[in-house]
């Protein structure tokens, strides 16, 4: 009876484990997009969250869009609150998708404008996903922003 139970919750720790190793095989797109929609549905979705469609490129046998997505400004938003909010998204797609990867972090001062720039990568399968933190300060001017870029490979 016992080897039994211990038979059937190794089989049921194994079909979790499956499951649950399918789905963190890619990762999925924001939106409710799953990778290789049809490009209908892309501009519906698109479209319906009023985001703009910049440009159409061909690139070898594909077809590139350009979009210009939703975009949250928080001018009141100090850089500390920035640095705060980097750090939540950031937590979040660790504990989705394991530790991430540094890809970039580099302070430009050769110019009049201070650039900032820190990135971080998480790869899943074929799919990619970036999180950066961008800024440029020129005295009092200041543009910040925070993006998430989700790549099939």
């Amino acid at each position: 009876m016992i080897r039994q139970i211990f038979l059937i919750g190794l089989i049921a720790a194994f079909a979790f484990s499956a499951q649950h190793a399918r789905a963190a095989d890619e990762l999925v797109p924001p939106f409710g997009f799953r990778w290789n929609d049809s490009m209908a549905r892309v501009e519906a979705v698109l479209h319906g969250a009023k985001a703009k469609l910049v440009s159409r490129q061909k690139k070898e046998n594909r077809e590139v869009w350009s979009v210009e997505e939703l975009q949250y400004e928080y001018p009141e938003w100090s850089i500390e609150r920035y640095n705060q909010r980097m750090g939540e998204i950031r937590k979040y797609f660790d504990e989705k998708y394991g530790t991430g990867k540094l890809v970039s972090r580099s302070r430009d001062h050769d110019s009049e404008v201070i650039q900032t720039l820190v990135g971080y990568q998480w790869m899943v399968g074929t799919t990619m996903l970036e999180l950066f933190y961008f800024s440029a300060q020129h005295d009092n001017l200041v543009y910040r922003t925070i993006s998430v870029d989700y790549k099939a490979l």
